[in-house]
């Protein structure tokens, strides 16, 4: 049985470039455009699920004849959901809330195959940010890597230095689990060793 091309809802290069990383070239990238507020009371796991199911059955429509792979970052400080960085002030607040503290990284994926099934499963990362000074913040801002991440930074550039202890895939903080993509994707038949 003939696997469907594999379209990737997502418009994020880091995930185009994991996937590239462990030999996965999507057919097609297409993203989903939504509306990615928290709903009231909504937790971090929560919305990461339901915003990477919302994404695959959005593309999903429209590529029926694809297998269709979503997923969705939130960044969490207890039950309070970090924004993703639009602004400086919002870079510096979110880096200030992580300064010396432990948080969550959660992202829900979700894969529909073209004859309809779906699977999905939420990805848990912990960390814990170093102590950060006035300055680190500001050198920070100044190098505009937070801007447009989920909680204001991209532990795959120069945040590195902030993480002083993590504790699950390094991946799923940059925006895709690897080892569970790979599974999921491994057990609608997709072919994770081409011969290319």
């Amino acid at each position: 049985m003939a696997v469907p091309p594999l379209v990737l809802a997502s418009a994020s290069p880091r995930r185009r470039d994991l996937l590239a990383q462990i030999g996965i070239r999507p057919t097609e990238i297409r993203a989903a455009d939504l509306d990615e507020n928290p709903l009231k009371g909504e937790t971090p796991r929560a919305l990461a699920a339901r915003l990477s199911q919302a994404k695959a059955r959005a593309v999903a429509k429209q590529r029926p004849d694809a297998l269709v792979l979503a997923a969705d970052t939130v960044v969490a400080l207890g039950r309070r959901i970090l924004p993703k960085a639009e602004s400086d002030a919002e870079v510096r607040h979110c880096l200030g809330l992580l300064s010396g503290r432990r948080h969550r990284v959660l992202t829900g994926l979700c894969l529909i195959h073209s004859d309809g099934r779906m699977v999905s499963r939420t990805v848990e990362t912990l960390l814990r940010f170093k102590r950060l000074d006035d300055a680190e913040i500001a050198a920070y801002l100044r190098c505009g890597e937070g801007l447009g991440k989920a909680g204001g930074y991209a532990i795959q550039g120069r945040a590195a230095v902030f993480v002083a202890w993590l504790g699950g895939s390094y991946s799923n903080v940059v925006g895709l689990p690897l080892a569970e993509t790979a599974q999921l994707l491994r057990g609608f038949g997709y072919p994770l060793w081409p011969e290319n």
